[in-house]
């Protein structure tokens, strides 16, 4: 709990092994993170310390967060599923895992995802700028067949990336017209929210589809009026989604209460730090 807030949730948060990353990974983190946070997170073999992190994220107020994996060994490196289950296992009240795949890698990707998901992932996150590959992909439609069966949301990378290897093309949220029209009853979460050259575009898709959301990892809190500029912020604000992008950030409560700085009603601001997320993700606020 945070300021009184019933729910924090940070809905983007990564906590890989540091021995399966690219280095600019690594970079990134020390960039824009908190002074030591990986030293200070991690042990000294580069695997992340589960109670160290649960005591932080106490401390940050946040009652639950989202882990990320991510297989994209042109870019970024691999964050395995598997290695998030000890922090899991730490606190599962604070902590779920979210599933990944790559077309690339895994085949058939349903097989991978509902492995994942039966292992207690909330969402399966798709991250086709450092995976390279598009969301429109036919080898993917078995995962959103699996999604929309087991009312499971599908969070996608919208936005930029400064990362060796990535390919910003296929951040376009517009590659998504055509599985929503094919699979409508899958949610979908728009992570980074249109960052870079999309935020009108991601903006129009969520007020669109009432599936659809917007997640403000990577965002800096302040500049949202600015980013969504051609829009009612108020109304706009209520397909919000609260996120980090942790440990890029310099930290969770911080972020949290720039975005109450924004002036939204208490309703919906309420709904940004945590109860949108929790009637969006499975196995959060008791779905």
């Amino acid at each position: 709990m945070l300021d009184g807030h019933r729910l924090l949730v940070d809905a983007h948060v990564h906590v890989p092994r540091l021995d399966t990353l690219a280095p600019a990974w690594k970079a990134w983190a020390r960039d824009f993170g908190p002074t030591g946070v990986l030293e200070e997170m991690w042990l000294p073999d580069g695997t992340p310390d589960p109670a160290r992190l649960d005591a932080l994220f106490e401390t940050e107020g946040v009652d639950v967060a989202l882990l990320f994996c991510e297989y994209s060994p042109k870019a970024t490196g691999y964050q395995l599923f598997d290695d998030l289950l000890p922090i899991v296992e730490q606190n599962p009240r604070r902590f779920r895992p979210v599933a990944n795949v790559n077309p690339h890698l895994h085949f058939p990707v349903d097989r991978e995802l509902v492995r994942q998901l039966d292992l207690g992932a909330a969402a399966l996150k798709l991250h086709p700028v450092h995976g390279g590959f598009r969301v429109d992909d036919p080898a993917l439609f078995p995962a959103y067949a699996v999604l929309s069966e087991r009312q499971v949301p599908l969070v996608v990378h919208c936005g930029t990336s400064t990362f060796p290897g990535s390919m910003n093309e296929y951040a376009d949220p517009e590659l998504l017209y055509p599985v929503l029209r094919l699979f409508p009853d899958l949610t979908v979460v728009l992570a980074h929210g249109g960052r870079g050259w999309w935020y009108d575009s991601a903006a129009f898709l969520a007020l669109s589809n009432e599936n659809v959301w917007l997640e403000l990892s990577g965002l800096p809190p302040k500049r949202l009026p600015d980013y969504y500029a051609r829009f009612d912020l108020g109304r706009l604000a209520r397909r919000w989604i609260f996120g980090t992008d942790w440990p890029g950030v310099p930290g969770v409560a911080a972020n949290a209460r720039a975005v109450a700085g924004l002036g939204l009603p208490e309703d919906t601001l309420t709904g940004v730090l945590g109860t949108n997320a929790a009637a969006v993700y499975a196995g959060i606020g008791g779905r």
